[in-house]
């Protein structure tokens, strides 16, 4: 058996996971703010899914730059964490080994088993939250790059006339089409941004429908990307912003179907049937995270 663990911003998510691949149990518990209290939070979801006796691996995905090698954590600034030794500090509390990954990577690898895609094939997973990132599983194998800063796409800029991103770049994929970009741009403090600007543009609001074809665009463009750059077989979008599927799909297909009017070669990459929505609730990134160490499977959730 194995245990993987999604550290996020607010909640920290676990799932128990047999040999055959079947989620066993998953608990649910708000995530510590800091060091010890990240370390802590995780360490109880563990202990909340009975444990780990029987246990052969555990894996944890979390925000921020992570060293695979180490279990390094840096930056994660949404947990308060600067610089954690996260992979040793849990081994030596629980006594099993530990392997950490990033999140949106450990997410990408829970979309490949949980949607079945062939050892052969691969894809991208698309992550529209609070930032936008992608994870690439190339045949069965997470991709990182050289640096860990493959999917990265975020900082892709691609209208200089387009709002400021944190990282100070205009126009940014991350600037466009990411709930806190999105935010930042309708400035009214709502608590779902891209909801609030979906309705006002449907309401005739002209900045809120400026908004909305920037966000129709920029999940299009990181689409085109993904494909353009690796080639993959299918670009899967989870992520906070992907519940609105319903709203956006259309808005992003029409960019596409736009594009392949004007040129027979975007025609030939048929991106709209690459693109692939993971079903809601999926707990991907623990899903990912128990398979870091594991022969290729599929998970089946039991009901």
């Amino acid at each position: 058996m194995r245990i993987g663990v999604d550290v996020g911003g607010t909640k920290t998510e676990a799932v128990l996971v047999d040999g055959s691949g079947v989620v066993l149990r998953q608990v649910r518990l708000a995530t510590g703010f800091g060091h010890e209290a990240v370390v802590d939070s995780t360490v109880a979801a563990v202990e909340q899914l009975g444990g780990h006796d029987g246990v052969s691996t555990i894996g944890v995905g979390i925000p921020g730059t992570v060293d695979p090698a180490t279990g390094t954590v840096s930056h994660a600034i949404n947990l308060g964490v600067d610089h954690l030794d996260l992979g040793a500090r849990l081994a030596s509390r629980l006594g099993s080994e530990v392997r950490v990954e990033n999140d949106v990577n450990a997410a990408a690898l829970g979309a490949f088993h949980l949607l079945g895609v062939p050892a052969t094939q691969s894809i991208a997973y698309l992550n529209l939250g609070t930032g936008l990132a992608a994870g690439l599983v190339l045949r069965g194998e997470l991709w990182r790059g050289s640096r860990g800063a493959a999917g990265e796409i975020g900082h892709i800029l691609i209208d200089p006339a387009g709002p400021l991103d944190l990282d100070g770049q205009p126009g940014g994929l991350e600037a466009m089409a990411s709930g806190s970009g999105i935010a930042r741009q309708w400035a009214t403090g709502e608590p779902n941004a891209v909801s609030a600007v979906l309705d006002a543009a449907d309401a005739g609001d002209p900045r809120a429908v400026q908004i909305r074809s920037r966000l129709f665009e920029g999940v299009a463009s990181a689409v085109r990307i993904l494909v353009l750059t690796v080639d993959v077989d299918a670009v899967v979008i989870g992520g906070g912003i992907s519940r609105l599927s319903d709203r956006i799909l259309e808005g992003v297909e029409s960019v596409i179907d736009g594009w392949a009017r004007a040129s027979p070669f975007i025609t030939s990459l048929e991106l709209g049937s690459r693109i692939r929505i993971l079903p809601e609730g999926s707990p991907v990134a623990a899903l990912g995270a128990a398979h870091l160490a594991a022969p290729t499977s599929s998970p089946r959730l039991v009901s």
